[in-house]
C-alpha cells in the first residue's frame, strides 16, 4: 500500500510543482525501487529508529503535509504539529491497529491530526466509534492495485505451477495467500482446511493451495489440521511465494478463498480479481469494501462453516468461464486502477 502511495505522491507533486519525499524507518537505502519514486526522493534509516524520528521531525517541519504511514509514528506527528502547527498531519488507517484500544497518545493524535485516510469504510466507521475521531476528517480511501502490476491478457493455468504441484485438467483448486502467523490466528485458512475435509468425497479432485511465509509454531499448527481432518492429499502448504509467480498462482486458482476477521482492505482480494479469480471473503471486516459490496465477490459469516461450505460448493460447481473471469477483471480495473486513486488522493491534497 505504502509503494503504490508513494508512487502516487510522486505524481501528484510532478504534475503540481510540488515535492514529495519518502522516509523510512526500516528499509535501506538501496532498497527503493526507481520504478516507484527516484533515489533522491528516498532516504531509508535501516532500523536506526531514534535517527529516523530525528530527521522525520526535521524534514516533516519544512513541510505542508507530513503522512504517517501508521499509527505508531504517533510521536513524530504529534511532535510536528506541536512546533509547527499549520503543517497539515494525515494518519493512514490500515485497520486492526486501530480496531482496539489504544494509547492516550496515540488516540490523542487521531482526533488532532488534520485528516485520517481510512482504507475502507469498516476502519472508518471504527474509528469513528471507538476513538470519537471527527466523522468530517475521517476520509474512505480504498487501496488501489499496484502500479507494477500487469493483468493477465489469458487466463490459461501456467504449466509448471500444474507440474510443481502435481496438478492437472481435472483438479478444482482453491487458493489462499496471506501472513500465516502464530501471532494472527484470525486469517481463516483453519476454516477451509476443515471445510476441505468436508468436501473431499463430494470433490475428489479438490486441491488447496495455502502460501505465505510462515514462523515454525505456525507451521507445526497448519500440520496439525491437516492431519486432524485427514486432507494431507488435498492440501498443499508452499510457504513463501515469488512475486514473480503472484500472478501465475491466481491463474491456477479457480477460486480464491480468504474467510479473515480482520482485514482492513484486504489488496489481495483486488489482485486475485485483477486476474480474473472469483473471491470469497468475510463479511464483518473491510473486505466489503474490496468485492464492492458483493458486486465482485461472495461475503459469508466465518464463524459459519456451513455457510463457507455452501458457498465454496456453490462456486465449485460453477467454476469461471473465461468471460467471467474477464468480466471480473474489467470490473476490478475499473473500481482500483491508480488513475482513480490518484484522482481522489489529488482532490484531498489539492
Amino acid at each position: 500500500m505504502t509503494r503504490t502511495l508513494a508512487y502516487t505522491l510522486q505524481q501528484l507533486a510532478c504534475k503540481n510543482n510540488g515535492t514529495f519525499n519518502l522516509l523510512s524507518g526500516y528499509d535501506h537505502d538501496k532498497d527503493v525501487d526507481i520504478e516507484y519514486l527516484p533515489e533522491h526522493n528516498f532516504k531509508g534509516f535501516n532500523q536506526k529508529r531514534s535517527l529516523f524520528a530525528l530527521k522525520a521531525i526535521k524534514k516533516g517541519l519544512k513541510s505542508d503535509v507530513i503522512i504517517l504511514s501508521h499509527i505508531n509514528l504517533a510521536l513524530i506527528g504529534w511532535f510536528i504539529k506541536l512546533v509547527k502547527p499549520k503543517c497539515e498531519v494525515w494518519v493512514i488507517a490500515h485497520g486492526i491497529e486501530i480496531w482496539r484500544p489504544l494509547t492516550w497518545f496515540k488516540k490523542r493524535l487521531l482526533n488532532n491530526c488534520d485528516k485520517l485516510i481510512c482504507v475502507s469504510t469498516f476502519t472508518r466507521q471504527k474509528a469513528i466509534s471507538l476513538h470519537s475521531v471527527n466523522p468530517n476528517k475521517c476520509i474512505v480511501l480504498n487501496n488501489a492495485l499496484d502500479p507494477s502490476i500487469k493483468p493477465p491478457v489469458a487466463f490459461g493455468k501456467p504449466d509448471y505451477l500444474l507440474k510443481r504441484y502435481n496438478l492437472n485438467s481435472e483438479n478444482k483448486v482453491i487458493f489462499t495467500l496471506t501472513r500465516l502467523a502464530s501471532s494472527e490466528q484470525y486469517k481463516g485458512y483453519e476454516q477451509v482446511i476443515r471445510v476441505i475435509g468436508m468436501l473431499k468425497t463430494k470433490f475428489p479432485t479438490v486441491r488447496y493451495i495455502l502460501s505465505g511465509k510462515y514462523d515454525e509454531q505456525e507451521g507445526s499448527r497448519i500440520n496439525n489440521l491437516i492431519k486432524m481432518h485427514a486432507v494431507e492429499e488435498h492440501v498443499i502448504v508452499t510457504g513463501f511465494i515469488k512475486e514473480a509467480e503472484l500472478e501465475d498462482h491466481f491463474l491456477l486458482a479457480d477460486l480464491f478463498v480468504l474467510p479473515s476477521k480482520k482485514e482492513g482492505f484486504g489488496i489481495v482480494f483486488i489482485e486475485a480479481l485483477a486476474c480474473g479469480l472469483p473471491v470469497i471473503c468475510g463479511n464483518g471486516d473491510g473486505s466489503i469494501d474490496a468485492i464492492k459490496n458483493g458486486e465482485l465477490g461472495t461475503a459469508i459469516d466465518v464463524d459459519n462453516i456451513e455457510e463457507l461450505n455452501k458457498a465454496i460448493i456453490n462456486a465449485l460447481n460453477t467454476p469461471p468461464t473465461n468471460d467471467y473471469r474477464q468480466y471480473l477483471q474489467n470490473k476490478c480495473l475499473e473500481y482500483f486502477n491508480t488513475d482513480i486513486y490518484q484522482n481522489a488522493l489529488e482532490k484531498i491534497l489539492y
